[in-house]
């Protein structure tokens, strides 16, 4: 999760517990959107596997900052399954990029699939970071603590579009599901899709 509950109460001013199992559901499903919006998965994953095309150089693996490189591995049938490759020369550009010195491809195989194991991503607001590794930016936890409490405060007026409260006076919704300064910030972390 993209920040945690406490800072949320905190934001909303709320001491009771009443709200607790909501508030929980909606960080995740705003670290859950906020993954969507930015093409990327955003929360430190240690042993994901990016699949990608045995003749790339460069790869752009979905869970990033980098920190480090496990494994790569070839499939050239589904019968073989996967075979660890040895002696891979790489290179991390900018803690988004895999270089490869040459493509993984096996010899002679029309049809050959290849895949990365690394660790990678923002260490999120519950744990301190170790030396290699990226907290999560103050922008984004705050994008995330600002959605989820407008979302809070706002739940009940969900799909509404006008309300008259009284007299002539009305009141009309904005209908974007996420605030423009949160789109603001998600857009400067998006991982362009090519």
């Amino acid at each position: 999760m993209l920040t945690e509950l406490s800072t949320v109460k905190s934001r909303l001013a709320l001491a009771v517990t009443d709200y607790d199992d909501l508030l929980t559901k909606a960080i995740k499903a705003v670290s859950q959107r906020f993954d969507k919006e930015c093409n990327r998965t955003l929360a430190r994953t240690v042993g994901i596997a990016h699949e990608f095309d045995s003749n790339d150089t460069e790869i752009l693996p979905t869970c990033y900052p980098v920190e480090s490189v496990t494994k790569f591995e070839l499939k050239s049938n589904e019968a073989d399954g996967w075979s660890e490759q040895t002696g891979v020369q790489y290179l991390i550009r900018r803690q988004c990029v895999i270089s490869l010195s040459s493509p993984l491809r096996t010899p002679n195989s029309a049809l050959c699939t290849a895949r990365v194991q690394y660790a990678g991503g923002y260490v999120l607001p519950s744990t301190a970071p170790s030396a290699g590794q990226a907290a999560l930016p103050d922008d984004l936890e705050q994008a995330a603590v600002e959605q989820v409490a407008y979302w809070f405060r706002n739940r009940e007026k969900s799909g509404l579009l006008r309300s008259w409260p009284h007299d002539g006076t009305y009141e009309v919704f904005p209908q974007s599901d996420l605030l423009l300064e949160v789109r603001a910030v998600l857009k400067k972390y998006e991982r362009f899709l090519l």
